[in-house]
């Protein structure tokens, strides 16, 4: 009798595969002795995957009913624990924030920042502290927010002719409008020259997508299974493809500011601020912000800045159309205010605290980011009485606080008028209202946003009268939301209304 020989591989094979088990185990069975959140029952492999849906903020925020505000959930080996109420919220971006601050560093993250978020974003390197410096007092500064107020003004005109000219055309796509209108605002700001299109858009939400979902690599228990997984699937091709689309325009931007015969700008865009402090750190500093940097710095930017916007705009307009009342309040105060001077301007924003209240109102029924970008805990705490260790993500679901019946009155309402008289505010502070986050991670533009957003919505109400389609009542306008495991919700369909020019 013979038998064939061993394969020279299998030894090690299987030698990994025990060690993997015996890992596992010990972690298993040191996690029992610890009390860490409930978590619903999970699956072999999956975890809890085919729990969250099509929608996972709602299918969390449902689950936070059975188990607690503090929830634990897995997809696959990620271990994540879910916030879903103001009091825990509070917990962690106050009383935690620096033991939570860290950000995953995930495959795609480290892809498509150049391995920057790594070494930037660990809390309290000398790169956190420099990053943290520049966002803070150079690039979303109040001088710095205030001196692109002829950007946004000059992009609004641009989105109140388009609309005009579409108008003769019955039903203009808002949803496209306002798009276009964010992505000619931030492309300005960020590159000093006007958006021309070209695709540009759709490699952003693809970036998005790839960095709002799971790869297999991360996700299966074995990584070299996932990683192959990854492979036959095209992911990996597609997140190569963005990257170097991203690194090749990116490149040419910056290489087109460092030109010697660029003529000198009127004003300073992103690029010419980051070239300008990384210049200054050569000669005086021993961290130093390089190309590649500059590069993480405008994908941040420009992921964080059109979607977020372009989503709050639809959803405010959306909520307008469904309640004509409110709409017609709004038009009101801004027209009464404005007059026959021909344009809303960011000075009269001021002058209108209904149209903030709406803006506040949208943020609260329809945050952007319904899901806050995740936090990886550095160290162990306690919270609540339950266990945090460290490596494990960590989601505030601002969605389901922003409709908890504790913290609000007809949570389900779009109702502006409940901030008339409340001091609540989107800065961080009030923790039963965080579309923009808080903590060390709240979101350095913030400011930068709502202006865009306050000036753009001002103007398309003060413009425009807006009915709905012939033949549709309010309560036919669909407002469910796009499914999806991005980092941003929007609209599932897109927002036809038709405008009439308002002559004052």
């Amino acid at each position: 009798m013979s038998f064939l020989p061993f394969p020279p591989w299998l030894p090690l094979v299987l030698f990994l595969s025990s060690l993997f088990i015996i890992l596992k185990w010990k972690a298993t069975t040191k996690r029992r002795k610890l009390n860490f959140p409930p978590s619903p029952p999970k699956l072999p492999i999956i975890g809890n995957l085919h729990q969250l849906g099509k929608l996972p903020h709602i299918s969390l925020w449902r689950l936070s009913q059975l188990y607690g505000p503090i929830m634990s959930f897995s997809v696959g080996r990620i271990e994540t624990i879910t916030i879903s109420s103001a009091q825990t919220a509070r917990a962690l971006l106050k009383t935690h924030d620096f033991q939570s601050c860290n950000r995953p560093q995930t495959h795609a993250i480290k892809k498509l920042t150049y391995n920057f978020l790594d070494i930037a974003f660990t809390p309290y390197s000398d790169y956190w502290r420099e990053i943290r410096k520049i966002c803070i007092h150079e690039l979303f500064s109040i001088k710095r927010v205030l001196s692109y107020e002829p950007i946004r003004e000059q992009e609004v005109g641009l989105l109140i002719e388009s609309i005009s000219q579409s108008a003769s055309c019955g039903v203009v796509d808002l949803t496209e409008k306002c798009t276009a209108f964010t992505t000619g605002v931030i492309f300005r700001i960020a590159f000093g020259k006007p958006f021309k299109g070209d695709g540009f858009h759709e490699l952003v939400s693809e970036a998005e997508a790839l960095l709002g979902s799971y790869s297999a690599f991360e996700f299966f228990p074995i990584p070299f299974v996932g990683k192959v997984i990854d492979w036959f699937s095209g992911r990996e091709a597609r997140l190569e493809k963005v990257f170097n689309e991203m690194n090749v325009l990116f490149q040419e931007v910056i290489d087109e500011h460092l030109h010697p015969m660029r003529p000198k700008p009127k004003q300073d865009d992103i690029i010419d601020v980051l070239l300008a402090i990384s210049k200054k750190q050569v000669k005086s500093c021993t961290v130093v912000i390089t190309h590649e940097n500059i590069k993480a710095i405008l994908l941040n930017l420009f992921l964080a800045g059109i979607e977020t916007s372009s989503i709050t705009l639809v959803w405010a307009m959306a909520e307008l159309a469904k309640n004509p009342t409110l709409m017609k309040k709004a038009q009101e105060e801004i027209r009464n205010h404005v007059g026959k001077r021909g344009k809303v301007t960011e000075r009269d924003i001021e002058e209108l605290p209904y149209l903030k209240m709406i803006v506040k109102e949208t943020l609260r029924l329809h945050p952007p980011a319904p899901l806050l970008v995740p936090r990886e805990t550095i160290s162990n705490f306690k919270m609540e009485g339950y266990d945090f260790y460290p490596k494990t993500t960590v989601q505030v679901n601002v969605w389901a606080i922003g409709r908890d019946p504790i913290c609000w009155k007809d949570p389900e309402e779009f109702l502006p008028e409940r901030f008339a008289e409340s001091s609540i505010d989107y800065k961080g502070l009030h923790f039963e209202f965080l579309p923009f986050g808080g903590g060390r991670r709240i979101c350095p533009g913030l400011n930068m946003g709502v202006k865009t957003v306050d000036l753009a919505l001002a103007n398309l109400l003060y413009h425009f009268d807006w009915k709905l389609p012939e033949g549709m009542k309010e309560e036919d306008l669909d407002m469910e939301e796009k499914s999806g495991l991005s980092l941003t919700v929007h609209k599932k369909l897109p927002l036809e209304l038709v405008p009439m020019l308002y002559h004052p």
